[in-house]
């Protein structure tokens, strides 16, 4: 053993002159130098996932609830192969993520040896904005210095790769002052962008002209509700959210719609449709379709990144700028409206919309309804909650019926859309704040793909987090919904059974085996009262719910014509369960005033 200061000591150091205060990861042999030092300085912390995949997510899901960069780490070959999902996630959703890989020594490269991957290639895509190999030790401050800069400043995941030789190399002498070497320093301060004043004037200008104002608020608009209500009440507007905006307004203002597109409600459909002006702000929602038309609506669109702005819709001012200063500035330009008449049709869609989510949740279902089981978190949920949510049919119940309470942060794979996230990613957030409450929604497909391995996270690691609670709802249907209403209302095609079935996993008795406490529910009464007690116990706690896959996945808003294909690929599938869904879908349709 040598006390000589290794190039993975240096990078440990560098960690932590950036502010990091975990990894996540897996450990392996092409690694193990950046590892040692990890334990010599016993900061950041290491946190051990169960697979390389979901330790991207945990370092995406760090950085979405935490804004600062994640840090995952994996040794070469399969290691890094398996961390690409994760950090597609952290591209697709624009997040700050750095990967750390270890490589084989360098002598060895390009002979085909044993796990020897060009990862340089391999990471070329989803790291585009910055990957690079280190190939000296004075190089290393250099490149993890711009790894977190270019990660931060185009909001990305990057990727160093460490060959193994130069992990142990000593550790260069950063008072080097000679030609070829770069001395670099960490630390990045956040900069003041508005737009210029006529390019706002213009913005008002539009906005003040419009006489039925839609606002739909992205992700971007994260730190600036106070402004954009404030706008949203100056213009008279109604106000709709994307999938990752939800968390950014309060749901109970009378003016929002709720969610916007595929899977959102009837009240931003309508708003959208019927619309004359459009603001978009901090957000690029990929659901075109329920946008205005092209040509209806004069349209303004707010983002910090400028590659962002008129790719969705046609705009006419596009502001590059910080949502809440640009808002802020707006408000002050934009004249008030003094007609009610827009406001009050918006606020009556939302009021009909209400009507209609609640009598879908209350509709009887076998055993359980899935709607219900999400709407009845919305009471119980604490104000002081973290909520993860994973991919699949329960996005639509998250999206339709749950409301967050203020300041509580809700996150998942949107632009990506990959299941598995939902556990990786409530594990970062209880890593962050194990004082705050952690409740994760999930479906069966996600739970077998990687929240059975995850759950041996949480059970090695509940003791010691300040407040226990950590609820995982397992919507449990046997079935990959989704994928099943999409082969129906797509492609016309009935349920593929041998493709879509699942399992039957007794999630409850599995997180009994694990040390933590199972529940199974097959009612509402049932589920009401595990809402009640998981969030009370003194440990983590999975909720087993059985519920039906009978109930449809709806757009909102759907023509005759289109939802045809649905009632052909049930009318192609015998049994039971294709008459029950054909029943649960001209109920839903009647809701909507449609008579197919």
């Amino acid at each position: 053993m040598t006390n000589t200061r290794t190039i993975s000591d240096l990078v440990v150091e560098r960690l932590t002159a950036w502010g990091v205060d975990r990894v996540f990861g897996y450990s392996g042999d092409g690694i193990d130098g950046v590892m040692g030092a990890l334990r010599r300085a016993g900061k950041p912390a290491f946190v051990q996932a169960r697979h390389e995949e979901n330790a991207a997510f945990m370092a995406v899901g760090h950085a979405k609830y935490t804004g600062g960069a994640g840090v995952c780490l994996s040794t070469q070959g399969p290691g890094a192969v398996h961390l690409l999902n994760g950090l597609y996630d952290a591209k697709l959703d624009g997040k700050p993520v750095v990967a750390i890989v270890g490589q084989q020594a360098s002598t060895v490269l390009g002979s085909s040896y044993q796990q020897e991957i060009d990862l340089q290639r391999l990471f070329g895509d989803v790291c585009a904005q910055f990957v690079q190999t280190a190939h000296a030790p004075e190089q290393l401050p250099m490149l993890l210095d711009r790894a977190f800069r270019t990660a931060f400043a185009t909001r990305s995941p990057t990727c160093v790769i460490l060959p193994h030789d130069l992990q142990t190399a000593p550790a260069p002498d950063q008072s080097t002052h000679e030609h070829g070497v770069m001395m670099t320093s960490p630390g990045l301060r956040p900069a003041r962008v508005v737009p210029y004043e006529q390019d706002l004037r213009a913005a008002a200008e539009v906005l003040s002209a419009g006489a039925r104002v839609a606002v739909m608020v992205g992700q971007g608009a994260y730190r600036a509700a106070d402004e954009i209500v404030e706008l949203v009440e100056r213009l008279g507007a109604g106000v709709t959210v994307s999938l990752l905006g939800k968390p950014v307004l309060d749901e109970t203002l009378p003016f929002h719609t709720g969610v916007m597109g595929h899977l959102g409600t009837t009240a931003s459909r309508r708003l959208m449709a019927e619309c004359d002006t459009l603001l978009l702000v901090g957000t690029n929602d990929p659901w075109t379709e329920f946008y205005p038309a092209p040509g209806q609506a004069r349209a303004v669109q707010i983002d910090i990144d400028g590659r962002q702005l008129g790719i969705r819709y046609p705009v006419e001012v596009p502001l590059i700028g910080d949502a809440a200063e640009t808002v802020r500035a707006l408000t002050a330009l934009v004249k008030p409206s003094g007609d009610r008449a827009w406001r009050e049709r918006v606020e009556g869609w939302v009021r009909r919309w209400h009507e209609i989510a609640e009598a879908r949740a209350d509709a009887p279902a076998e055993p359980l309804n899935p709607n219900f089981a999400v709407r009845a978190l919305t009471a119980r949920l604490p104000q002081n909650a973290q909520v993860a949510v994973d991919v699949g049919s329960v996005v639509y119940w998250y999206a339709r019926h749950l409301r967050l309470p203020r300041g509580v942060p809700a996150h998942l794979s949107s632009t990506l859309a990959s299941m598995g996230c939902g556990i990786p990613y409530g594990l970062a957030a209880k890593l962050a704040a194990p004082e705050r409450p952690v409740v994760v929604l999930s479906g069966d497909g996600a739970m077998q793909m990687t929240g059975l391995a995850e759950l041996v996270t949480v059970a090695a690691r509940w003791k010691d987090w300040a407040d226990p609670r950590f609820v995982v709802c397992v919507l449990n249907n046997r079935d990959l919904a989704e994928v099943s209403w999409e082969q129906r209302e797509m492609e016309g095609e009935p349920r593929f059974v041998t493709s879509q079935e699942l399992p039957d996993v007794p999630y409850d008795r599995y997180a009994d085996l694990l040390g933590l406490r199972g529940l199974r529910v097959e009612s509402p009464e049932q589920m009401t009262a595990a809402w009640e007690t998981a969030l009370a116990a003194d440990r983590p706690v999975v909720i087993d719910a059985r519920t039906d896959p009978a109930v449809p996945l709806l757009p909102p808003g759907r023509t005759t014509e289109q939802v045809e294909g649905m009632y052909a690929g049930l009318a192609a599938e015998d049994g039971p369960l294709a008459r029950r869904a054909e029943q649960h879908l001209r109920r839903e349709r009647a809701d909507e005033g449609y008579t197919d």
